[in-house]
């Protein structure tokens, strides 16, 4: 993977309070990725998450077939601080003049800490922001494609039938929850854990099993799905795996690619987080940038089952990992600096 474009950090005029963003790569048209908003321990760790993260969206953009680049940004407050409600809207904005001054090179949605709403405040600054509400003519959310998309690698990977199969899922928001009740409508055993112990309640009234977060994946199952924060999956943690399958929506799972190859000498099958995570950004490009209806954006995110059984297929041939070809795939086509569909990059929309 190549060096980043760009990194720039500063410290929000209005608010105070660090942000920054970080371009990978633009190789196959404008950097996406969403714009985290999370307190760090030091702005060293803050700097290493968003140069990790936006690296990944390279690589899911790429894999995914889309003709855009990868980038991400964080808004980081001190830890502790509680920001009221101007200060919140104070950092948003600021982080948005930051993003307006990339000119379009990077275009920003929700992640961790934001939603569509703080997304309507970024566009108060920037037309540079995806996932607006859909009152505002946005198309809102994306945890729900990102689980279809989920689900679509899951079919690739995992047993045609799910009844009475065991899954794990350690991880219940947004994404989690849609994974936990589609999975369970399907005849599943679905065991969820989330550092929230509040969501134990709303789990158990679905019909789904509690576990603590720290047992969750290292619990005997047919499927564990990481569903929470990255970094999950060290030597430690792979070797007390007790499943044949990991394949799930969080970032940034593996503590480093090393792993993989761990994952694979104990039998365990991985499927990289940024193959299994694209269908957030498909169906939202599909929809914001390309002009795709709901139906025919759902159907660009069910592909991913598509993309996952090719790379089993070719990991089975060469003797390698879905990670070693995931990798190779976007490298080919970052190098040939063309997407295999390249959509009509139209403006965001904006709001009146």
């Amino acid at each position: 993977m190549t060096a980043h474009e760009h990194l720039v950090v500063r410290r929000g005029r209005r608010s105070g309070i660090t942000t920054m963003v970080a371009i990978h790569s633009t190789a196959l048209g404008p950097a996406v990725g969403g714009c985290r908003f999370k307190p760090y321990a030091t702005l060293e760790e803050a700097v290493g998450d968003v140069l990790r993260l936006s690296a990944a969206m390279t690589a899911k953009c790429a894999v995914a077939g889309l003709a855009f680049g990868g980038g991400k940004s964080v808004i980081a407050p001190e830890p502790g601080r509680v920001l009221s409600p101007e200060e919140r809207r104070a950092v948003l904005l600021d982080h948005a003049d930051l993003i307006a001054e990339f000119g379009g090179a990077y275009r920003a949605g929700p992640d961790v800490g934001t939603g569509p709403a703080d997304m309507l405040v970024l566009r108060e600054a920037s037309p540079y922001a995806f996932c607006t509400p859909e009152s505002a003519g946005g198309t809102g959310s994306s945890s729900g494609p990102t689980a279809v998309g989920v689900l679509a690698a899951l079919r690739a990977a995992g047993p045609a039938d799910l009844t009475g199969r065991r899954v794990v899922i350690s991880g219940y928001g947004s994404v989690g929850a849609h994974l936990a009740a589609s999975l369970h409508a399907a005849g599943a055993d679905v065991v969820v854990s989330d550092i929230d112990p509040a969501k134990r309640a709303e789990a158990e009234r679905s019909g789904l099993t509690w576990t603590e977060p720290e047992k969750a994946l290292t619990l005997t199952a047919d499927v564990v799905i990481p569903a929470a924060v990255g970094g999950v999956l060290s030597p430690e943690t792979v070797a007390r795996l007790d499943t044949p399958l990991v394949v799930g929506p969080a970032n940034n799972q593996l503590t480093d690619d090393a792993v993989a190859d761990d994952l694979a000498a104990r039998g365990v099958l991985w499927i990289p987080d940024y193959v299994a995570s694209a269908g957030g950004i498909l169906y939202t490009l599909s929809r914001e940038a390309e002009g795709l209806d709901h139906e025919a954006a759902l159907a660009r995110v069910e592909t991913i089952e598509q993309t996952v059984t090719d790379l089993l297929n070719a990991a089975k041939a060469s003797a390698t990992t879905p990670l070693h070809e995931a990798a190779a795939l976007a490298g080919r086509r970052l190098t040939s600096g063309a997407a295999p569909r390249t959509p009509s990059l139209r403006e965001p929309r904006t709001t009146a």
